[in-house]
């Protein structure tokens, strides 16, 4: 890993973001695999609120998802479904 403080931290072979340093995990979203940034402590988070109504889920999934990544509007609906299978799957990988 090369940088300083202000350079910030990269790889020093590619120029990439180091692979310790990669928050983005891939889910499935409308049939295709998209990446959300920040997405375990997302799920993280949420888990800690004890929701269990799937509506209610998915509005503060969305809410942290929003903060890091960009969702289309018209994708709402979609991202919610994904991501709300995807929170479920891994809340029980988790336990």
């Amino acid at each position: 890993m090369g940088g300083n403080e202000g350079d910030g931290n990269y790889c020093t072979i590619c120029g990439g973001i180091p692979p310790d340093k990669i928050t983005t995990k891939r889910v499935l979203i409308d049939g295709k695999e998209t990446g959300i940034d920040h997405l375990d402590w997302i799920f993280d988070e949420v888990k800690k609120l004890g929701v269990g109504n799937d509506a209610m889920l998915a509005e503060e999934i969305l809410m942290r998802v929003t903060q890091f990544n960009y969702v289309p509007t018209k994708k709402t609906d979609v991202y919610a479904a994904g991501l709300v299978a995807a929170y479920k799957k891994y809340s029980t990988e988790k336990e």
